[in-house]
């Protein structure tokens, strides 16, 4: 698919002078200044900018955060419980509805990660019993989604349920509730309890199980009405690339739902290939994952590519790269910058293509009544004349409308 037209809106506008008169006749310059698609990333060093009372770390986290807005509109934020509630009524919540505060101030929408998962869970838990569990978990969503209303939109509610049951790893609080109540009626709960609390949140699935599992659970889910608002996809790629017949498969079978869909976790790294061997990807310890040129040159045309087919696939709402930064999950150099801040490759070529290639700026004219026909990427414009400016929303629904230069 090479057609971006689905992305692209048609509006005609009426201009009109600060003064109430009819801008007749006028150049006017249209530029756009956000995105309606979501392009994400994790943005955990926000709370940790929040957090911290370290003024040299601090800075260096605002530089970091700098150059991440001026590619991203979209932030994942943390809420792991183990690492939200590591003591019992002991939160992080005041650092974490700062992080996301401050990302929606500067343009970008968040989403948190996640409100049920059997890793990284509290332990605390542990001491209760599975119905004790279970109450807990449900008022915990009540709680957070409840808290952060404001300030978050989507939720990744519960993660990688396809192997929650038979996880066997560790014994852990979730798996517990999973195995009594059933993959089905844990997720119906946890997202009716979602819903419950906001309406109007987008709330996902997820799971790294691209395999037929996850479309029949997506399929039973369905059939118990569970109020799923999108389908979330992980792509680590840790081991390689997809590749263009992989990406498009998991694309053509998850599509067959009539769902949007989200890449929640994506990583491509610029440096050497984990061992393929490799099952479980924390298994994969070292003690350092350099980037090399040559490598950073292929996580640039890599990334590019997997953009590219996202973008243009008409269902696909979002993309979020997990990794902003070198050095994070099992060390990989997995980021758009390097640990040091510096940019790599990949950075510039998702530039030129977010704020490039998809992004509308352009020169138009009024006619003599003050009307304009603009097209472009769908998203917010400013539109300048040399008597002011205005703004507006350019999407499928604007149709005919007037806009008051200030």
């Amino acid at each position: 698919m090479n057609s971006l037209s689905h992305r692209q809106a048609t509006a005609r506008v009426r201009l009109m002078n600060p003064d109430g008169t009819i801008c007749a006749g006028q150049e006017v310059q249209a530029d756009q200044v956000s995105h309606r698609f979501l392009f994400g990333c994790g943005a955990f060093d926000t709370v940790d900018i929040m957090k911290t009372q370290d003024p040299a770390k601090k800075a260096f986290l605002l530089e970091r955060m700098e150059k991440w807005l001026k590619l991203f509109n979209y932030g994942t934020l943390p809420f792991y419980w183990g690492r939200y509630e590591p003591e019992e009524g002991r939160t992080a919540y005041p650092e974490t509805f700062a992080a996301a505060k401050w990302l929606r101030e500067r343009g970008a929408a968040v989403k948190g990660h996640p409100l049920c998962w059997h890793t990284a869970c509290a332990n605390w838990l542990m001491q209760y019993s599975n119905e004790e569990i279970l109450r807990r978990q449900i008022e915990r969503i009540h709680r957070d989604v409840g808290a952060f209303k404001d300030v978050i939109g989507l939720w990744d509610v519960i993660n990688e349920v396809v192997i929650m049951p038979v996880f066997d790893r560790y014994d852990n609080a979730i798996t517990r509730i999973c195995r009594e109540l059933g993959r089905v009626p844990l997720v119906k709960k946890v997202f009716e309890a979602a819903k419950e609390t906001d309406p109007e949140a987008v709330l996902l699935i997820n799971d790294f199980n691209t395999s037929p599992k996850y479309e029949a659970l997506i399929e039973d889910l369905l059939a118990a009405e569970v109020p799923i608002s999108a389908i979330g996809i992980q792509s680590h790629q840790h081991q390689g690339y997809w590749g263009l017949e992989k990406l498009n498969d998991v694309l053509e079978r998850f599509s067959r739902f009539g769902l949007p869909i989200h890449f929640t976790e994506n990583t491509l790294i610029s440096g050497e290939l984990m061992d393929p061997a490799i099952v479980d990807l924390n298994d994969w310890q070292v003690d350092e994952w350099p980037s090399t040129p040559a490598y950073e040159a292929r996580q640039a045309a890599e990334i590019s590519e997997m953009y590219s087919v996202l973008f243009a696939h008409p269902l696909v709402e979002a993309i979020t790269t997990w990794d902003f930064n070198d050095g994070c999950w099992l060390k990989a150099p997995s980021g758009f910058v390097h640990e040091d801040n510096s940019e790599k490759p990949s950075y510039y070529a998702l530039q030129e293509l977010i704020h490039g290639k998809w992004e509308t700026h352009g020169t138009l004219t009024t006619d003599e009544n003050g009307w304009l026909t603009l097209t472009g990427f769908k998203g917010g414009y400013t539109l300048r004349t040399k008597n002011g400016s205005g703004e507006i929303q350019l999407d499928g629904d604007t149709g005919d409308c007037t806009v008051t230069l200030k």
